[in-house]
């Protein structure tokens, strides 16, 4: 078992893609096969509890199949956000005039409401007992590191931001609704800092940036006071043929980033979890997830067919260097590898002769790492950050729109702009400055996961309003950012994946997305896989076998405008090893 005495309410977390579902799923599994009554919650806005219980799912707490004392529900930030919505204005229809109505609901508009009200539901299970009382454990599967540790903060942020304002109106509407929440939101701040109750469980792979962002987090969390903590290590590979040169590189890949872990994680309490042959999916295989060794079906060289594989990523930059100017924008799933691919692009571009820009509006921001300091000639590296975009923002605003105030309009002003929402206006302004560089040169975008990314794009009106509530100054780039980005000659969407099927499942809900939002992705690249290598370790034999139906999926899903970079002996990192990615052909490839 994963925990043998696990607390009454465990939080798992950390970067995207590590594992946190299956081994969430794993522990309410074994959990609930020992006798106790489990419920287990996702505030993932990509939530794929379904798939991997092999159970339909709603926002209800549901009967998972096969294990009646296992119950699990999604919190779904948009269903939220309507229910929220309509809490607040609905009783007001009829009653009031409509352009007063239309108003209220203009209120309740913005990306804001979206995230308060998935909160609003994560508060009620945490933070009042009575809500989740007919159970012995409260499992969160929740969402990468950047949306958790916002999620975990929005307790103490919120009551201080309703504490402190005396306007009655936010950018979440009328705070009235809020306010009804308080007490509970005190209460779900204090849960999460109970260590007799609550443990927090970073999950990590044995990767050197997954391990990095787990210790950032670590800290972060002492010092909301979060200080019960425990490290699960997920998909340790051993290798068992010493004449595979792929799985002896993985093998130390591992073993190296282990043993160079943070030391914020070197205290805490750990699990390492083998890699596994097949994908974690169903009851049985997250019933044996970090027990006895799995059994490995054997296969042969006459499974794995390799004459049709994908175009491999060389192509994909001389068709993106045909282009003079414009923008290129790494998609997907946190951990797929989008800052890879976007300094990989990068690189190749400039040593082109291109002018290239390359930034981040990860909060991870992973880059420079990436890079490990090397220059390049036409390349320039930057990052968007979020506390600078914010300060900035609100010196303008206030420049702006203060001077003809009077004391209490001045008060009222600084009310607004202490608002939780300010950040997000400021860094979506500074990701359209980025985009309009597009029109000088190329810019590369290593964008943020899925769920930020979508919320920047399909916000863009939304904050447009916000921004013009606070101040009439609406930059030509806020302006002109969504013809831009609708512009295939002009932007270039590369959605970034992985061979595995949460996170081709993924990108193409991100694909559906961007679709309904008038952007049209130029190609999926398909990441890290094993398919063009040869290997003779039988569980990197079978996980090979696995892939290519995934594979598979990517080329029908992207109309077959994939490409394909193996998985690199060599971590891709500085120049030397980012060349590795473009030059990394398959023979085979069409």
């Amino acid at each position: 078992m994963l925990f043998e005495h696990a607390t009454r309410n465990l939080f798992f977390t950390g970067k995207g893609g590590v594992g946190k579902t299956t081994t969430a799923c794993a522990t309410a599994v074994q959990l609930a096969i020992a006798g106790k009554r489990v419920l287990l919650v996702s505030t993932d806005p990509a939530s794929n509890l379904d798939e991997v219980l092999s159970t339909p799912l709603g926002t209800e707490p549901t009967s998972v199949r096969g294990l009646p004392t296992l119950f699990a529900m999604n919190i779904d930030p948009e269903a939220a956000a309507a229910e929220y919505r309509e809490r607040m204005v609905g009783p007001y229809r009829g009653v009031l005039p409509d352009v007063a109505v239309a108003s209220m609901e203009e209120q309740f508009s913005g990306s804001c409401t979206v995230e308060i009200a998935a909160f609003d539901q994560f508060a009620q299970l945490l933070g009042e007992p009575s809500t989740t009382q007919d159970y012995d454990h409260v499992i969160f599967d929740t969402a990468p590191t950047g949306h958790t540790l916002r999620l975990l903060t929005l307790p103490s942020a919120w009551s201080e931001f309703l504490e402190e304002n005396t306007s009655g109106t936010s950018c979440v509407g009328p705070l009235a609704g809020l306010q009804k929440q308080q007490a509970v939101y005190a209460q779900t701040a204090e849960a999460l800092r109970q260590a007799q109750t609550t443990t927090l469980v970073l999950v990590s792979r044995p990767e050197t940036s997954a391990l990095a962002e787990a210790g950032k987090t670590a800290d972060e969390l002492r010092e909301l006071g979060v200080e019960n903590q425990h490290l699960i290590i997920n998909g340790l590979f051993e290798a068992t043929d010493v004449n595979d040169p792929v799985a002896l590189a993985m093998q130390k890949r591992g073993q190296s980033a282990i043993a160079e872990m943070p030391e914020s994680l070197q205290s805490l309490k750990q699990r390492q979890i083998p890699l596994s042959a097949r994908a974690v999916m169903g009851i049985d295989a997250l019933a044996q997830l970090g027990s006895a060794e799995e059994s490995v079906q054997p296969t042969s060289d006459g499974e794995l067919p390799t004459s049709d594989l994908p175009a491999s990523f060389g192509p994909l930059i001389d068709q993106l260097s045909a282009k003079s100017k414009g923008v290129v924008l790494a998609m997907g799933k946190g951990g797929v590898g989008k800052t890879t691919v976007a300094c990989a692009v990068a690189v190749e571009l400039a040593q082109r002769g291109h002018a290239v820009r390359l930034t981040t509006t990860d909060p991870a921001a992973h880059v420079a790492a990436t890079l490990a300091q090397d220059a390049l000639p036409n390349l320039t590296v930057g990052r968007i950050d979020p506390g600078e975009e914010t300060e900035k923002y609100r010196n303008e605003v206030r420049a702006a729109a203060g001077d003809g105030l009077d004391e209490q309009g001045r008060a009222l002003l600084e009310e607004d702009l202490r608002s939780p929402c300010t950040e997000e206006i400021a860094v979506f302004r500074a990701f359209a400055d980025a985009v309009a560089e597009g029109e000088d040169g190329f810019v590369v975008l290593d964008t943020a996961p899925t769920g930020h990314t979508i919320l920047l794009l399909d916000s863009a009106l939304a904050f447009h309003k916000e921004v013009s509530r606070q101040t009439s100054q609406v930059s030509d780039s806020v302006e002109n950012l969504l013809p831009r980005l609708r512009d295939p000659e002009f932007t270039n969407v590369l959605v970034v994946t992985l061979p595995e099927a949460t996170p081709v499942h993924e990108a193409a809900a991100l694909q559906e997305d961007l679709l309904r939002a008038g952007i049209k992705p130029t190609a999926w690249v398909v990441n890290q896989s094993l398919l063009p290598l040869t290997v003779h370790d039988p569980i990197l034999k079978q996980r090979q076998l696995g892939e290519r139906k995934y594979v598979d999926e990517a080329v029908e899903q992207s109309d077959h405008r994939t490409h394909l970079i193996p998985w690199l002996i060599e971590p891709p990192t500085g120049l030397e090893g980012l060349r590795q990615v473009a030059e990394s052909s398959n023979p085979a490839c069409c």
